[in-house]
């Protein structure tokens, strides 16, 4: 339901507060979810994401780029502003990495009271190859001046939110804009970019989540102090309440999620598995740190076993782990968790903010065994 308040040009959602505990989901929510979609956990089962499968959240609308126009800007506080065709990007050094990426909003839909935004469940992942050029290359051609501070990064993609007409923008500082695995990036997959995927050129952040890595980049400045735009000081915060200001939201919290066993029922998702013995599979990943250990529950996590690693194929990318499990007839909940080399620990229940933030919960998948039931 809408509301119309004669402050706002916009209808308001619900009540207004940007929050719900009711259990419905508002019109506007599953439009949202419409536009954008989310991985299938059996995707879980690929060591590269196909493209078609990836995560996908667009916030207005995918920009239609004139390509006999566009070019890439870098300027502000530099000694060469630079303009770069996409061919110019692509004749400089390139690489290819992969990279595992998440929604920071993933999990949101399971907060109580929630947040009324895009309503993710927990499929809001994705690993792909992606290919480009560094950018701290770039930023050594423009020659940072000294009184630079952030490098702020400017989509071709405008808006309204919060009642703030904007492009997508977000900000780095110029220490983690010059890591060497921040790229500016042309192909996916080893294929040019889709223009639901910031076709002709995005950033992307390994180790952050989402929102850093800018699609359809347009502009890239220098700038003398840090960036205050909506999605860096309003959007995306870890915040308890709409006043306050909460910390930012940066680096992928540690998660593991396993490849539901079995077959589905259609509308509950509840699992239907044959009494015997069952592998038990998945992924573990964390921003920048690494995953020491996954462990399995098979008893809504009243007690824990250790489900063994996989290598890591990349810095930035997902770890397989498997993990064996005697099924005997009964109804189970299975429940999956992981621990980075920080010693941080998924937690069994959410940990709340207003925004629906950071929610890394263990995964629950609820089982029915049979004897013989899937053939």
């Amino acid at each position: 339901m809408t509301q119309q308040d004669s402050a706002r040009r916009f209808p308001t959602v619900g009540d207004g507060s940007g929050v719900t505990s009711g259990p419905q989901f508002y019109r506007e929510e599953l439009a949202l979810s419409f536009r954008n979609r989310g991985m299938p956990t059996e995707g879980l089962r690929y060591d590269v994401t196909p493209t078609g499968m990836h995560y996908l959240l667009i916030h207005w609308d995918i920009p239609d780029v004139d390509m006999s126009a566009w070019k890439l800007n870098i300027g502000g506080l530099v000694d060469q502003p630079i303009s770069l065709t996409l061919e110019d990007i692509k004749a400089l050094p390139s690489r290819t990495e992969l990279v595992t990426m998440e929604c920071a909003g993933n999990g949101r839909a399971l907060f109580s009271p929630r947040s009324v935004s895009q309503p993710w469940l927990l499929e809001a992942i994705g690993t792909s190859e992606w290919t480009g050029t560094p950018l701290k290359g770039v930023l050594e051609a423009a020659g940072l001046q000294s009184e630079a501070v952030e490098i702020l990064f400017t989509g071709s993609d405008q808006g309204v939110q919060g009642e703030e007409v904007q492009f997508y923008q977000r900000s780095l500082t110029v220490e983690e804009a010059a890591r060497d695995e921040v790229m500016l990036v042309y192909e996916m997959n080893g294929r040019p970019l889709e223009p639901q995927h910031g076709y002709p050129l995005r950033l992307i952040v390994p180790g952050w989540y989402g929102m850093t890595s800018v699609k359809w980049l347009g502009s890239i400045e220098a700038v003398g102090e840090p960036f205050n735009g909506f999605q860096m000081h309003a959007s995306y915060r870890y915040a308890q309440t709409a006043d306050d200001p909460g910390d930012p939201v940066d680096i992928i919290r540690v998660r593991a999620l396993m490849v539901p066993p079995g077959i589905p029922d259609f509308l509950t998702r509840t699992r239907l598995l044959s009494a015997g013995p069952v592998t038990l599979t998945g992924r573990a990943w964390v921003g920048r740190a690494g995953i020491s250990g996954v462990e399995i529950s098979t008893d809504g996590g009243s007690s824990w076993f250790n489900a063994k690693l996989g290598p890591q194929p990349s810095q930035f990318a997902w770890h397989g782990w498997t993990a064996d499990w005697d099924a005997t007839t009964g109804r189970y909940t299975l429940m999956v968790r992981a621990t980075d080399t920080n010693g941080n620990r998924q937690p069994v229940g959410p940990e709340w903010n207003i925004q629906g933030m950071g929610n890394n919960m263990a995964q629950t998948v609820d089982v029915i065994v049979e004897a013989g039931a899937v053939s």
